[in-house]
């Protein structure tokens, strides 16, 4: 309990956010609050049976997170397969606060037990993954919540973008904040959601994540956007200049159980 209560102090500091003791004013207070992301990316051992973390997600991890209010969990695979293979896991939260709560409940959650037991027996010589890395993110003010996209053939692309220093990177947000959200629209380049990563590797940065139809959709929609006059006028602006010192981009599809 007593290790619980400092990682949620951590976090909400970490976030900027302040978390209520009172769990009436709490869920009064996160109704409108952004989202916080949780991020995690598995890296597979090599001929491992991918199919079991997959059976993982879909029966025991994914019916649990939504059985406590969790409304959407992503998962991805490289849109260009690597190997050994990756997948990657979305599971956006209403706050610092609910990210902790589901996650105590899930653990303890009888049907989840039950339902991991296969996944949770597998033993060592026969590992699913190396490691896997995990990220927590915040929302933007001005991207607060997570867009489920529709239609079932997409591409997205997670980018990442990685500061010198925590002050580029919030320069960097108010950008986006200001200014380009309006861009992504015109351009048909579809923001899904858009972080500032506050726990995790590779600090400062933030992620955001947008979809499109097609590859060549994707391409075209980046052209306009540079083109764009606001764009033009924004990257022109001295306060925004030296924002990003590292871009980083991955192309995923979503599992055939994706909620996003």
């Amino acid at each position: 309990m007593q290790r619980r209560k400092f990682l949620q102090s951590s976090l909400t500091v970490a976030a900027g956010i302040a978390v209520s003791t009172t769990p009436a004013m709490a869920a009064d207070q996160y109704s409108t609050q952004k989202e916080v992301y949780q991020w995690r990316e598995y890296e597979m051992c090599f001929g491992a049976d991918q199919l079991q973390l997959e059976n993982y997600f879909k029966t025991a991890l994914i019916p649990a997170l939504n059985k406590y209010g969790v409304k959407a969990v992503g998962v991805f695979k490289e849109w260009t397969k690597s190997e050994p293979a990756k997948f990657y896991l979305l599971t956006p939260y209403s706050s610092v606060e609910n990210y902790l709560s589901v996650d105590a409940k899930v653990k303890a959650d009888a049907d989840y037990i039950k339902n991991s037991a296969a996944y949770s027996n597998i033993p060592a010589d026969k590992a699913l993954y190396n490691r896997f890395t995990s990220s927590l993110m915040i929302a933007f003010d001005g991207f607060p919540t997570i867009v489920i996209p529709k239609g079932t053939s997409r591409i997205f692309e997670l980018r990442t973008y990685e500061g010198y220093s925590e002050d580029a990177v919030r320069r960097k947000i108010k950008m986006f904040n200001e200014g380009e959200f309006p861009i992504f629209n015109r351009a048909k380049l579809n923001p899904v959601f858009c972080g500032e990563v506050i726990a995790g590797d590779k600090l400062p940065r933030l992620t955001y994540m947008i979809t499109c139809n097609s590859m060549e959709e994707r391409d075209k929609g980046w052209a306009a956007f540079v083109a764009d006059p606001e764009w033009k006028k924004l990257v022109s602006d001295p306060q925004y200049a030296d924002t990003i010192s590292k871009i980083s981009n991955t192309f995923l599809v979503p599992a055939s159980y994706s909620q996003v």
